[in-house]
């Protein structure tokens, strides 16, 4: 017989991971006002009215609340669109992107 040559390949074992959620976080302050809120949770988070002036609400008597969750991309820029809009009308609007 002739030499034969066998190769044998390891198989490598790789495991998927689903990619890492990001929360935004609106918080309450005593400049910004609660209609400027509504407006950021309905145009940038496209919350309906109700769910916006719950999401307010909540903001106003617990300090915070998660306007959502996203992918990072999403996260960053919806935390960057509502803080530029809050900016625009001279709002101090404190907006957070932390990982969930």
């Amino acid at each position: 017989m002739a030499n034969e040559q066998t190769a044998v390949r390891k198989r490598v074992s790789t495991t998927v991971r689903k990619p890492r959620r990001y929360k935004v976080i609106l918080y309450n302050d005593d400049f910004t006002t609660m209609d400027f809120v509504v407006m950021i949770l309905v145009d940038v988070f496209l919350k309906s009215d109700t769910e916006a002036q719950s999401i307010m609400m909540y903001i106003h008597t617990k300090g915070s609340a998660v306007a959502g969750i996203y992918s990072y991309d999403v996260a960053m820029s919806k935390t960057r669109k509502a803080t530029r809009l809050a900016r625009e009308h001279n709002f101090p609007l404190r907006i957070e992107c932390k990982p969930e």
